[in-house]
């Protein structure tokens, strides 16, 4: 489960800043993306690591990974799953089921009654309708009866998935 905080009104030096702008559409795929930046900046890859270490630390930024295009992977059929489960249990409930591994994400919301009951939100990719169903009953089954309710919430449209932007 996840939450988003900023730690600090973290200024960006010239440097950090030329790290953005280089990585705005990505880290470069090969072996050592850090060395690889390194050279296109002159600058050296553990220093390169070390300025994302750091912003990633002040907050400057949240986290450096991979945006799978699901689709392009044969992965048609994106729910996000959504649970009613029982508020004293869904801290350890909510981390077992991020953890499983068809789970790509996974988190806590509030409920806003009488309207939406579903305080518990994971996210599950399939090839098929029948893959994610079959996997959400996975998911009914750890939550067992601490889970008084479900549904599953189909992707209509790709959006399109970006990170960190600057103005040049």
């Amino acid at each position: 489960m996840s939450t988003s905080t900023s730690r600090s009104d973290h200024q960006l030096c010239d440097r950090d800043r030329e790290l953005i702008l280089a990585t705005q559409g990505g880290l470069p795929l090969v072996p050592d993306p850090w060395a690889e930046l390194g050279r296109e900046l002159a600058m050296p890859a553990d220093e390169v690591l070390a300025r994302f270490q750091r912003m990633q630390e002040t907050g400057t930024i949240r986290r450096v990974a991979a945006v799978p295009d699901h689709y392009k992977l044969g992965y048609r059929f994106n729910g996000m799953t959504v649970w009613d489960v029982r508020d004293e249990a869904i801290t350890e409930l909510g981390e077992k089921v991020g953890e499983l591994p068809f789970v790509s994400h996974c988190y806590q919301r509030p409920r806003h009654l009488p309207y939406w009951s579903y305080n518990l939100f994971a996210m599950v990719h399939g090839t098929s309708r029948d893959e994610v169903e079959n996997k959400a009953q996975q998911i009914r089954e750890l939550l067992g009866a601490s889970c008084s309710g479900h549904t599953i919430l189909y992707s209509s449209a790709i959006l399109k998935k970006t990170g960190l932007r600057l103005r040049k």
